[in-house]
């Protein structure tokens, strides 16, 4: 069994910015796999559900950005998992263009509040991650500003189409061929 938890804010407010691009891609596994996001647990909109024979739980928390480890720990709890084996994360990252993937097995924070948190409620870095990227804040920009910005048109077509790649490299990495997804999505 495997937690895909995709990073972002709740509320319409948020809905297509920067920072939700991992509710996105939770969206886009959704719907590829038939799995409905709508119950409330543990501090999140999550769905119960198979991709390719792996047992899922697709989450969103709902906690705002900041505060994303309180849910994804509670989920791991709850179904007693082990983080390094069977949680995926995705969210976005402003160090990669739009549209740019970086799949990796642990790693830190890297600035990103939301992993932070995380990092620090399940007590390990070590857990699979799918970050998208978002492009870089522009000189003069409030960071808190750009995030919650939606993308021009350009760069909207560029994320989405990463948002399906992002799924692929999820739906890999529940196969068992993390490594495979490393090589297939980094950079593109």
């Amino acid at each position: 069994m495997y937690v895909i938890a995709g990073l972002g804010n709740p509320t319409a407010r948020f809905e297509k910015t920067r920072h939700n691009a991992g509710f996105d891609v939770i969206d886009v596994l959704a719907e590829k796999y038939n799995i409905k996001v709508t119950e409330h647990k543990h501090k999140a909109l999550c769905g119960a559900g198979y991709i390719e024979g792996q047992k899922v739980v697709l989450v969103k928390p709902q906690t705002f950005m900041n505060l994303s480890g309180e849910s994804i720990a509670a989920f791991l709890n709850f179904y007693k998992l082990d983080a390094s084996s069977q949680l995926i994360v995705i969210y976005d990252d402003i160090t990669l263009a739009p549209g740019r993937l970086r799949v990796r097995m642990r790693g830190s924070a890297g600035g990103h509040n939301g992993m932070k948190n995380i990092i620090e409620r399940i007590k390990t870095q070590d857990f699979m991650r799918i970050r998208v990227g978002i492009g870089e804040k522009p000189q003069g920009w409030d960071l808190a500003d750009y995030v919650t910005s939606r993308f021009s048109k350009e760069e909207r077509k560029e994320v989405e189409a990463a948002m399906e790649l992002a799924a692929d490299a999820a739906v890999l990495m529940v196969n068992h061929k993390a490594e495979e997804a490393m090589n297939r999505y980094n950079g593109k």
